[in-house]
């Protein structure tokens, strides 16, 4: 009896979360509720209190880590955005055509995702489309390539997905190997659906926002914003390789990190006033960041925590097997439920499903594995990180996203799984 409860409520709330709009509900008020109710019925439903409590507080540190990575993230940006550091790129950018102007915005998402990772990409590149483009409608489908991006740059580096980072971790994949194997299968991801959208803006031009849109801000001086720019930037790059060096997770790397541009940026205005340095503290920007998607983001892991817990996940995947039994077509589907369904938990359960015994590093599945869950995660604004934190920064309408957004990633998708497909059969 809980089982099908549990599925009936996370559907529920995956509704509740898509009919944001319609409903006139927060979806970051319908992911708690369906998170609270989860945990509640599965403890109900539980008598080992006890282990129920060690797995809570596992997907507690679990969920902690990504969250504070996250606001360490967006508290990073907007320290950079806050002294204007962005303008070290937009001033280098000079093209007045918008197709032109999406390749750009694509690759250095693209290449940039692979060496930080989609989530930090993402809000960088967002934060810079507001100062690019003064339309808001230009912005929206600027951020929707932008997580097709992302997500595609992402895939083929072990540390530019949370998913490809865990199989990199398991000994799945090894560094070289995945990068090798899916660097093309991630291109072609990119390319189709930018070709598509290059015809559909040829011909537009650039609206790019007023110059009275920072008059009500103070400027910084080009040294200020130099500093604040490339120490924001290194210290996101010095992220993985901190990770490498001391074995500490993330998040505690980006918290330093935080911690030194927090000091830097009192140093730099030490001399200043009160009101002349105010709105350039690190606690002026922790007040800027977007609190509702962190809630939203919380709610969301919590919940389809239960959902691995409880081992639903780890059946649909052996259901999957049994009923499928082709390698190529579990894992397609995969990917395209990790657009419904947070991809770490349905990565983790396949890692669970299949030993490394049977398929041993950097073979066939795990290479494909680590593409379609890195990029089916684009076909809809909540299959990823990227796209959570782009709905939040752009406030993004699901609906709106599945009508402009989704066939085009679903069209990337599959061109790359086809390119991944007949690279390995070549190369094989």
């Amino acid at each position: 009896m809980m089982i099908p409860l549990l599925v009936v409520i996370f559907v529920s709330a995956y509704a509740a979360i898509a009919l944001e709009h319609p409903l006139g509900i927060n979806k970051s008020a319908s992911a708690l509720l369906g998170a609270g109710l989860l945990w509640t019925v599965y403890s109900l439903a539980t008598s080992d209190h006890v282990l129920v409590g060690e797995q809570l507080n596992e997907s507690l540190v679990a969920t902690a880590r990504i969250v504070f990575f996250l606001m360490a993230a967006m508290t990073i940006v907007e320290v950079v955005d806050a002294h204007n550091g962005f303008e070290v790129i937009t001033s280098r950018i000079r093209t007045t055509k918008l197709s032109t102007l999406m390749w750009l915005v694509g690759f250095v998402t693209f290449f940039l995702s692979a060496i930080l990772d989609n989530l930090t990409t993402t809000i960088v590149m967002i934060s810079l489309m507001k100062k690019l483009l003064a339309r808001h409608d230009d912005r929206l489908f600027f951020a929707g390539m932008i997580v097709i991006a992302a997500n595609a740059g992402g895939a083929w580096t072990p540390i530019g997905d949370v998913t490809t980072t865990m199989l990199w971790i398991g000994g799945q994949i090894t560094s070289l190997a995945i990068m090798k194997g899916v660097f093309l299968a991630s291109v072609v991801n990119l390319l189709v659906p930018l070709v598509v959208v290059s015809w559909m803006l040829k011909g537009r031009a650039v609206v790019p926002p007023p110059l009275a849109a920072d008059s009500g801000r103070l400027q910084t001086t080009p040294y200020e914003r130099n500093v604040m720019f490339f120490l924001g930037l290194g210290i996101l790059i010095c992220v993985p390789i901190f990770k490498t060096v001391t074995h500490l997770p993330p998040f505690m790397g980006i918290l330093f990190g935080l911690g030194i541009l927090w000091l830097v940026g009192e140093l730099l205005h030490r001399h200043k006033g009160d009101e002349d340095k105010g709105h350039l503290t690190l606690a002026h920007a922790l007040m800027r960041i977007d609190m509702s998607s962190i809630v939203f983001f919380i709610g969301i892991l919590l919940a389809v925590a239960t959902l691995e817990h409880t081992r639903i996940l780890a059946a649909l995947a052996q259901w999957l097997d049994q009923s499928i039994g082709r390698l190529d077509l579990i894992v397609t589907i995969i990917g395209l439920a990790s657009a419904v369904v947070d991809n770490v938990p349905l990565v983790a359960a396949s890692m669970g499903m299949y030993s490394l015994a049977q398929y041993p590093s950097d073979s066939f599945l795990w290479e494909m594995m680590a593409y379609a869950a890195g990029t089916g995660g684009s076909i809809l604004i909540i299959g990823s990180a990227a796209g959570v934190a782009a709905m939040g920064l752009e406030k993004i309408h699901f609906f709106w996203y599945v009508k402009r957004i989704s066939g085009l990633a679903l069209l990337g998708y599959f061109s790359g799984l086809a390119v991944y497909m007949i690279q390995y059969k070549l190369l094989h």
